[in-house]
């Protein structure tokens, strides 16, 4: 499965962005997916995850209420639609999907795309 984001850049606090990922494999809407940033000099942490079903969703709490997570299992896409966005979401930001549950935990999924660029000047 290769997935490949898009959407990132540069905005204002307070801005939005939506990125989007892309995946390769037909196999995709059994596939949970998730959400991951990595700030510079921090640990790759969680943001969001959606089941394959789109019944479960799971969001962190630092972006819960500005972040919601989707998919379109016909486009084998997946979305983040983050507002309000705050300087502390700098980071580059990560989809991954695994077989199975959504998860929380990065090391349970088994493929990542290379990660896209969100910047929030302040």
């Amino acid at each position: 499965v290769q997935l490949v984001e898009s959407g990132g850049g540069l905005v204002q606090a307070g801005g939005s962005l939506r990125l989007s990922c892309s995946a390769s494999r037909r196999t995709f809407p059994t596939f949970a997916m998730g959400w991951f940033r990595r700030a510079p000099g921090k640990e790759r942490e969680f943001v969001a995850a959606i089941s394959w079903s789109v019944a479960g969703t799971a969001y962190a709490d630092s972006v819960k209420g500005r972040f919601t997570i989707s998919r379109d299992n016909a486009k084998i896409t997946v979305f983040l639609q983050m507002n309000s966005l705050k300087p502390e979401d700098t980071a580059v930001y990560y989809c991954a999907a695994r077989g199975g549950y959504s998860d929380t935990d990065p090391s349970r999924y088994n493929y990542w795309g290379q990660g896209t660029q969100v910047t929030v000047s302040s």
